[in-house]
């Protein structure tokens, strides 16, 4: 990634179980997305040549659904397209939440829903245009990623998690560090 100056890039995740409560569904740990947005800021601050690409998981919120319908493994039948639909409103939700508490905090954070600009084969990222996430960088916004429903040519649907998504934008990005909480 080419970023204006000496910058660092570090991918930053958010795990399901860190900011939800597994044990009961739809259910977000709001106080501690508040305190990891805080953090943001101030290691921002602290270090104003770090740029950032956070990604979070879906905890209580997707993983009810998707386990119920199996979309990771794929979607053929109407009911498991109702399926996932139903992830991706899940996922969504919870971005959602992330957002708020982000924003809140004084953040310019920014949603990149993969499910809108990540294509499959057989559960690999297939193809994927960086540009708005290179962009959202490039402008010192911070743009937040987390696990999705994926249109996949081999399976139908399914699921991608943020270390997926993390995965391939290593290797196109080049992250310095990646952090996992």
């Amino acid at each position: 990634m080419t970023l204006a100056g000496a910058h660092e890039l570090i991918f930053l995740k958010l795990g399901g179980s860190l900011i939800t409560e597994k044990t009961r569904a739809h259910t977000a740990r709001r106080d501690v997305i508040r305190r990891s947005a805080r953090e943001i800021v101030a290691a921002r601050r602290e270090n104003p040549r770090l740029h950032l690409l956070l990604g979070h998981g879906s905890g209580s919120f997707g993983h009810v659904a998707a386990h119920r319908y199996g979309t990771r493994h794929g979607v053929r039948t109407e009911d498991e397209w109702l399926g996932f639909v139903e992830v991706w409103k899940e996922a969504a939700a919870l971005n959602h939440i992330v957002l708020e508490e982000l924003l809140e905090a004084g953040l310019p954070a920014i949603a990149l829903p993969a499910s809108a600009a990540v294509t499959a084969n057989n559960g690999q990222v297939a193809q994927w245009n960086t540009t708005a996430i290179r962009c959202a960088l490039e402008g010192g916004l911070l743009p937040v990623i987390y696990g999705d429903v994926i249109f996949d040519e081999a399976r139908g649907g399914t699921i991608l998690s943020t270390e997926d998504l993390f995965a391939y934008l290593a290797i196109e990005l080049k992250p310095q560090r990646v952090l996992l909480v």
